[in-house]
């Protein structure tokens, strides 16, 4: 009889590259993941591209692949999803963004992406900027995790095709957005309006104020990015004839789940960096099981240390996640789990690269091949071979027989 349930684990950004700090292991090498060896010595291993070889996957994207949905299809921009995501109401016809709240000196220049990893305060400067208006468009404006936020600019004849006023460097000075198309264009003049009142606004704010007298970066720029007006997304369940939740931290994923119409569930505890309590997310994933045959769970605090180049913080983050799948082992019976990440972020690099994941499949009927470790390496010998993202839920419902027989 096959098992009914099925979950994905996601270690966001957990591959990387070996690091010297690490004695040229990778963090996931070189972390203490007991439960993840396991599951790779009784499971099936292999490796796995999100998109395709070599394709630098965003989270969103992968995602969508990893859900078995085509981001080339699909995919319309990273602000819808961070929008809906944290609560914020998309209207057709509405262009939305996702916002850094970010640093720059007098003379513009960005120091700061993150402000800091600013955490608090970020609600009071947002409420700064929700509501502005320039001609006929209305700003929304919403925080979400840490640093990040939404944008959604509302009025008539607004186009997605805008590049990005987020440099996505430091020592830069924010870009001027351009459209591709005259309705785009309007756009992009209305995002160097907003970019520059945000400064005027909140470069003096109590709450920046606050910070530089305690030494810490102000949060005195929005810098928006991922421009895309709402996707056509089909429901999760109406595409695969079951239901589906999701367990995650960041209002991006939270964003791709809610257009899929999944159960979002929201755990208090999840705090989407290395001070996240992995087993909340644990307890939550199985009582989902309760409701739902199937879950995905993405723990963010890997690609934080990724982006932030700590090494030691991403070894910690990946122990994270070897409790959290522990939990899950032990407490969601007769399940296939599979866990993988959604791109590699390498500590060198501090970005997304495009180099394959490790995966493992795990459950009451997987063939164990001769994998005994869990990472990039010890995984590439697995009999998995090397997939892409939109094979894992095949493989899944397969074992679990959900999945339609192709012929007679």
């Amino acid at each position: 009889m096959a098992a009914d349930n099925m979950v994905i684990i996601i270690g966001d950004g957990m591959g990387d590259w070996p690091v010297d700090e690490l004695d040229g292991e990778t963090p996931i090498e070189a972390a203490n993941t007991p439960n993840l060896d396991r599951m790779a010595a009784e499971g099936e291993n292999g490796l796995m591209d999100p998109i395709a070889p070599g394709v630098r996957a965003g989270s969103d994207t992968a995602h969508l692949a990893i859900l078995g949905f085509d981001p080339y299809k699909y995919y319309t921009g990273r602000g819808p999803f961070e929008a809906l995501g944290i609560g914020m109401e998309v209207k057709r016809g509405d262009v939305c963004f996702r916002v850094n709240f970010s640093t720059v000196n007098n003379n513009l220049e960005i120091t700061d992406r993150r402000a800091g990893r600013i955490s608090e305060g970020t609600h009071e400067l947002a409420q700064a900027l929700n509501g502005l208006q320039h001609g006929d468009c209305t700003f929304l404006f919403k925080e979400s995790v840490a640093h990040r936020a939404a944008m959604i600019i509302r009025g008539p004849g607004l186009g997605p095709h805008v590049s990005d006023a987020d440099p996505h460097e430091e020592g830069e000075k924010p870009h001027e957005a351009h459209g591709s198309d005259p309705a785009s264009e309007k756009t992009a003049e209305c995002v160097n309006w907003f970019v520059t009142k945000s400064y005027e606004i909140l470069k003096d704010h109590p709450v920046n104020k606050a910070r530089v007298a305690d030494g810490l970066n102000p949060a005195n720029i929005a810098l928006p990015r991922g421009a895309g007006g709402a996707p056509d997304l089909p429901p999760f369940a109406e595409s695969y004839g079951f239901t589906g939740a999701m367990v995650v931290e960041v209002g991006l994923v939270k964003g791709i789940g809610k257009y899929l119409e999944m159960e979002v569930i929201d755990v208090p505890e999840a705090t989407g960096d290395i001070t996240t309590d992995e087993i909340a997310m644990a307890k939550a994933v199985v009582a989902a099981l309760e409701r739902n045959p199937f879950v995905l769970c993405n723990l963010k605090s890997p690609d934080v240390a990724g982006h932030d180049g700590n090494a030691m913080q991403k070894v910690q983050s990946i122990e994270k996640l070897d409790r959290l799948v522990g939990y899950v082992q032990e407490h969601a019976l007769d399940t296939y789990i599979a866990v993988t990440g959604d791109h590699s972020t390498p500590v060198a690099a501090k970005d997304h690269t495009g180099e394959p994941l490790p995966i493992v499949l795990w459950g009451p009927h997987t063939r164990m091949d001769k994998v005994t470790a869990f990472g990039e390496r010890p995984c590439s010998y697995g009999s998995l071979n090397r997939i892409t993202g939109k094979d894992v839920m095949k493989l899944l419902t397969s074992y679990t027989l959900r999945a339609e027989k192709f012929g007679a």
